[in-house]
């Protein structure tokens, strides 16, 4: 497969460069084009392929510039859907891919808008799980589970510990004179594992920077400044081993957030005879984007019913993002349906959160709390 692909890249005049020290069967290729560039990394994994028609799912990292797109069309059509074209198909991707995963998350169930909400909400990186068109129909022919053609868990996790008494609840051991790894003891019933942290995992981020080039000292000190409030991005060693040997990159956008207190929170209202019971109003987030706010919700009508609270940021209206529209234009969306909406909103407090760490709540609306 990477001959083919270096063959492939030759054939077309790419410039592309080769680590071998991720080994022939996990080449790190960069395209570089005129009009911009988008680095990918793919591989196969699947631990069912058994000669009956049925291919294995391919992961790539997409990566691509604020200005550029991640160079290939979502479409739906008789209930399927796959990438087309642009310079995502010159890497790897095919016309009549199956996409099956954004950023760990399976999509196949879902409805073709909250996938693209998805995409557009992992920023200028999204992990994309596809299997090939003739593959699909061959599993689903065969009544297999698509899911279950996948690993069971790939993400890293984000976790919010609130230190007690004793501390956080976890300790940082990592070998003399080496920066940037740092293995995680966690203490029963403490801080850290309430948050969700594994037991001998091991940290990647702190507070939403790298730690990749810290030394134990530094992130000693880090820790201590973090006052009484820390976030980790923490990954256990089978799901570092799965990125590590495909050449790809562990960020927070792949993170499981299930552990976190933040939840976005969706809210169905169906208008009563004095309407739904609160005010629109555009304000500066705290990012410094414009975004629409909820107030003066009024007691008894369907938003307080529907559990609206004040200082609310809305997200999306119906299902779909209202990132990039104005205050006119995200009310003609709420008033598209006469007399009833689906609001999707988050309170202040994890507002703030995702903002400080430069992440959408929109990427993790579907990670549910683990009770």
């Amino acid at each position: 497969e990477a001959c083919k692909e270096i063959r492939d890249l030759l054939l077309h005049d790419k410039k592309f460069e080769f680590n071998p020290k991720d080994g022939i069967d996990n080449p790190a290729l960069t395209l570089t084009e005129d009009m911009g560039s988008l680095q990918g990394h793919a591989h196969r994994w699947c631990p069912h392929a058994d000669g009956e028609g049925v291919g294995e799912p391919r992961f790539y990292l997409l990566s691509k510039g604020s200005t550029e797109t991640f160079g290939f069309c979502l479409h739906e059509e008789l209930g399927c859907r796959g990438p087309l074209g642009g310079v995502a198909q010159r890497r790897g991707l095919q016309d009549r891919d199956r996409l099956l995963q954004v950023n760990g998350h399976f999509v196949d169930h879902m409805d073709h808008c909250r996938v693209v909400q998805k995409i557009k909400a992992s920023g200028n990186q999204v992990l994309l799980a596809v299997l090939d068109g003739d593959s699909y129909e061959a599993a689903k022919a065969l009544g297999r589970a698509l899911s279950q053609m996948l690993p069971a868990d790939i993400r890293p996790r984000l976790c919010h510990i609130t230190r007690d008494k004793s501390g956080f609840g976890f300790s940082v051991s990592s070998p003399e004179g080496v920066k940037g790894t740092f293995q995680l003891s966690v203490r029963e019933n403490g801080p850290a594992e309430r948050a969700g942290v594994p037991p001998g995992s091991w940290l990647l981020e702190l507070n939403g920077a790298s730690v990749r080039n810290c030394s134990h000292t530094q992130l000693a000190r880090k820790l201590k400044q973090s006052g009484n409030k820390v976030t980790l991005l923490v990954v256990s060693s089978a799901v570092e081993e799965f990125y590590r040997l495909r050449g790809l990159r562990v960020t927070a956008a792949l993170a499981d957030t299930s552990w976190l207190p933040f939840k976005a929170r969706e809210l169905h209202m169906v208008k009563g005879p004095a309407g739904y019971g609160f005010l629109l109003k555009e304000d500066d987030c705290r990012s410094g984007a414009t975004g629409q706010f909820l107030w003066d919700v009024d007691v008894g009508l369907p938003a307080e019913q529907a559990g609206m609270k004040e200082g609310d940021r809305l997200l999306a209206v119906n299902g779909e993002s209202i990132e990039g529209l104005d205050h006119q234009q995200t009310v003609l969306r709420i008033r598209a349906r006469d007399d009833q909406v689906t609001l999707l909103v988050i309170d202040p407090a994890g507002d703030e959160f995702y903002q400080l760490m430069g992440l959408s709540p929109l990427l993790f609306f579907e990670d549910r709390d683990p009770a």
